[in-house]
């Protein structure tokens, strides 16, 4: 009743609520008085009519700005909320993007694309600098909800251009990545080019198969606007995307195709919001056509993953170090900056080897380096006398250490080694596959991943037989008909003439062997786990207490295969020189003559999709089948259990531990053996 009051108070006034008052509740002065039978009706006071009028008025002014101001989204689906059914967030799995089928990519057949221009204005003529307004971004940032862009850990990837050409070389390779499902992939058109998004799409052939979400993020006014409104307008553009999608990583055309304020513009947004950026080389679509199998996550990781490559040349190597080196020099390194070299040289050192160091250049010649760095040291031993075992292992871990052990990794290369071209994309493909991707981390390959091979190992590593890899079996093939096809493998073993080691497990290789000399100093008997010796002396000495840390831990090294070996690198054996270490044995003479008559893996060159296969899509770790460090085949379950017996007898009998009280044992921590060893604080 309150309610009914202050309305009727609205459109009565106060002289007539009076005089209903009076009416309603005036008594009667005899029960048979009666009211006057005349009755006029009441003037409406010219106030009340005012109220209303002004009330018509207002209601008819907000139907009209409603009904003239309802959100358009747009003639295409490819500015409207991208549909995804199963999307109340990600997919159940974390490498599944939702089904190919749920996404609704663009139709271009359909619209009615703008006359092509491309800005041809005079610098003179583009002077405008008003206020910044994006007249189509927002309705495409706002259907992008499910792909959970508010959050900064996400599945987003985006490829941004303001050139034209730089969008032609981007969307074939966008296309690509969105139709592998791994990453939400999304293109944005920045700068000053007026051309009309349909005719874009048609003129790159993009249709329904592309799976990708599209912005035009460029201004009101591109084409007539200063340079300074149009850098600012990239900035912003960026800055408004970054704010609905936490792109992972942007992809760019690193060509000088791209427009300068283009550039300008994304380097002050990175500053600010330090999102990883990709810059494509010229023809990238080749070279770097692997990128579009790798998923935001490990897109992520591409500026940060640091490379070092380390050399242990031996006396009497220089014919295999030259050659070493100059396949060095000619591979492609367009993928990620060029990696630091340390060259560890023995005590002499004869003229062709200094003559050929004066002249070597590195970085190459061919990559630019405008400020003139150099990423090469050399290490040139003191003393003349002979290094034992432990002092050559000593001296060939302290020749690195991460300076981020997540990141930082070293290649291991021999002088007898020579690489093939595409071998530094090989090692940052699987390096970002296998340790950095969603589904890397959902199963935690890093766990016991020691590193990746290079080389397609002919012999064990007792020299005595040859090796023969374990077939790849498909997941598909539950009943084993196909017979399994040469493919990468697992093996427990590590070789040392061309093997990645990650940074955590190189620190963790550090201090196995420093408590491992340490603790055998006190012992009156050495221990079997640590006097016999399994690998052959054509192998240098650190490679012992590799394999000594990879069977206690269960670690794996990921190798090519054959066929993709032939691509990668091949070790020489008419040069081979014995490891130092080893020189004065008496048997060491027939064990060389073996490796100089072992046969060689001829190298070729082939783009890296071309080179691996299903189709350049790397199998998940754990489809790999496993070899033992014998060089048999064995269920990974085995290798396990083989692996908890070893730690257990290198515990009691070098570290000195007590398995049934447990006393003095620590727990494991990532980068240190210091759970192994109960005797060496």
């Amino acid at each position: 009743m309150r309610g009914w009051r202050k309305m009727r108070s609205f459109f009565m006034s106060d002289e007539e609520l009076g005089k209903k008052d009076d009416d309603h509740h005036k008594p009667l002065k005899s029960p048979g008085q009666r009211r006057p039978s005349s009755w006029q009706p009441a003037r409406v006071p010219p106030r009340r009519f005012l109220k209303r009028v002004s009330l018509v008025f207002v209601v008819a002014v907000f139907v009209y700005l409603f009904v003239h101001n309802i959100p358009i989204l747009g003639p295409d689906d490819r500015m409207r909320r991208p549909i995804y059914p199963s999307s109340q967030g990600h997919p159940q799995h974390p490498h599944r993007p939702p089904p190919e089928n749920d996404m609704h990519a663009p139709n271009p057949a359909g619209q009615k694309g703008k006359q092509a221009q491309t800005s041809t204005l005079n610098p003179i003529e583009r002077s405008f600098n008003g206020p910044i307004k994006f007249v189509n971004l927002a309705i495409s940032l706002q259907g992008i909800s499910n792909t959970r862009g508010s959050q900064t850990n996400n599945r987003n990837v985006l490829f941004a251009a303001s050139s034209l050409k730089s969008a032609a070389t981007l969307l074939p390779m966008a296309c690509q990545m969105g139709l592998g499902l791994k990453s939400y992939v999304h293109f944005a058109l920045l700068g000053r080019s007026s051309m009309d998004m349909a005719q874009l799409w048609e003129i790159n052939g993009i249709d329904k198969s592309c799976v990708i979400m599209f912005h035009d993020a460029r201004p009101d006014h591109a084409a007539i606007s200063t340079d300074a409104r149009l850098e600012r307008a990239v900035f912003r553009g960026f800055h408004h995307i970054n704010a609905y999608m936490h792109p992972q990583a942007i992809i760019i055309d690193g060509s000088n195709d791209e427009e300068a304020v283009f550039a300008r513009g994304l380097k002050q947004h990175v500053k600010a919001s330090k999102t990883t950026v990709i810059e494509l080389p010229r023809l990238a679509s080749k070279s770097m056509s692997w990128i579009t199998k790798l998923d935001s996550a490990a897109l992520r990781m591409w500026n940060k993953v640091q490379i070092d490559i380390s050399i242990q040349a031996t006396p009497k190597s220089t014919g295999g170090l030259i050659r070493l080196l100059r396949s060095l020099n000619a591979a492609d390194y367009t993928s990620s900056a060029v990696p630091h070299i340390t060259i560890d040289l023995p005590r002499h050192i004869d003229a062709a080897t200094k003559q050929f160091l004066d002249g070597f250049a590195w970085p190459p010649s061919h990559i630019p380096n405008p400020k003139n760095e150099r990423h090469l040291s050399l290490r040139h031993r003191i003393s003349k006398r002979k290094l034992t075992e432990e002092e050559t292992s000593e001296r060939f871990l302290e020749s690195f250490w991460p300076a981020q052990p997540q990141q930082s990794h070293v290649l291991v290369l021999s002088p007898h080694v020579e690489l093939a071209p595409q071998f530094f994309n090989y090692l940052k493909y699987l390096l970002l596959e296998y340790r950095y991707s969603s589904t890397a981390a959902f199963h935690n390959w890093g766990q016991h991943l020691f590193g990746i091979s290079l080389e397609q190992p002919l012999l064990t590593l007792d020299g005595k037989q040859q090796f023969t890899s374990p077939l790849f079996k498909h997941p598909e093939d539950v009943n084993g008909q196909d017979g399994g096809t040469p493919n990468p493998f697992l093996w427990q073993a590590p070789t040392g003439n061309a093997l990645l080691f990650l940074g955590e497990k190189w620190m963790e290789l550090h201090d196995f062997v420093s408590r491992t000399l340490q603790a055998t100093e006190s012992l009156d008997i050495m221990p079997s786990v640590i006097s016999e010796k399994t690998i052959s002396k054509q192998h240098p000495s650190w490679l012992e207490h590799a394999l000594r840390l990879a069977r206690v831990r269960g670690y794996s090294i990921v190798y090519p295969g054959k066929e993709v070996a032939e691509h990668l690198a091949t070790v020489h054996g008419e040069l081979y020189s014995i490891p130092e270490e080893y020189a004065s044995d008496e048997e060491i003479g027939g064990v060389a003559r073996n490796v100089r008559l072992a046969p060689e893996i001829r190298l070729s060159s082939l783009p890296l999709l071309d080179m691996l296969p299903n189709n350049g899509v790397l199998w998940p770790l754990t489809a790999l089948p496993v070899a033992a460090w014998g060089g048999g085949e064995v269920d990974p379950r085995d290798l396990r259990t083989s692996a908890n017996d070893f730690e257990l007898m290198f515990k009691k009998t070098v570290g000195g531990c007590d398995a049934e009280s447990g006393k003095g044992q620590q727990l494991f921590e990532a980068g240190s053996a210091q759970d192994l060893f109960c005797n060496v604080p």
